[in-house]
């Protein structure tokens, strides 16, 4: 309890702070999961497919989740809007665990498709992309100002309009995540590639990667 109470107490006086080392820690899970070198375990074909199928299930329950949330605030229930919010974070935290194991140790796809359907494809997921990185350190801090301060407390804090921003920008790149999902698994397929940053890494990596595993 006595270590719970210090964490809070630090988190409250540096939450800008804190945001950054929750934020760098998260971006670099992330870029080792896509790395050549990923520490992730190697999974089957089969896991990669039903963790993407749970991760569109789960960023489904956080964008109501979300919506929820800024439903109870504009209506003045905090404590229901705390409790929506915290759950959508809890999800999103359960999609990072599913996405690093998915990408760290499994294949990536490529929609079948092509023309204009593919460029649109290609530009939602990007945004989707974007979002979803420039997201992270205005939703952490968001949060961290809402675990550490009294809703009373929170009016004097940068609390809503940050909130305001991690709203838009999560819930905009939840809904592309969820299209574009549905487009590649459900509307014209994928097909199965080597990781972006594999290809990138040239072919003296991938010969050394083949001579590691062969």
């Amino acid at each position: 309890m006595a270590v719970a109470e210090s964490l809070q107490s630090r988190a409250r006086a540096n939450p800008r702070r804190v945001t950054a080392v929750l934020s760098l820690v998260g971006y670099v899970l992330v870029i080792a999961a896509f790395s050549p070198f990923s520490p992730f375990p190697e999974i089957s074909d089969d896991l990669v497919i039903l963790l993407g199928d749970a991760i569109a299930v789960v960023n489904s329950l956080a964008l109501v989740s979300i919506l929820v949330g800024v439903r109870y605030i504009r209506r003045g229930e905090v404590r229901k809007h705390r409790a929506a919010m915290l759950t959508a974070f809890s999800l999103i935290l359960l999609f990072l665990v599913m996405y690093l194991l998915k990408v760290g140790g499994g294949f990536e796809k490529s929609i079948l498709a092509e023309g204009v359907v593919y460029y649109a494809y290609l530009a939602m997921l990007a945004v989707h992309i974007l979002l979803s990185a420039l997201a992270v350190p205005v939703v952490l801090h968001a949060v961290v100002l809402g675990l550490t301060h009294t809703p009373s407390e929170l009016r004097e804090t940068s609390h809503a309009r940050v909130g305001r921003i991690a709203v838009a920008a999560w819930s905009l790149s939840l809904f592309l995540g969820i299209v574009t999902y549905l487009m590649l698994n459900h509307i014209y397929m994928w097909e199965q590639r080597e990781a972006l940053l594999l290809l990138a890494a040239g072919p003296s990596v991938r010969v050394l990667l083949d001579r590691d595993e062969s």
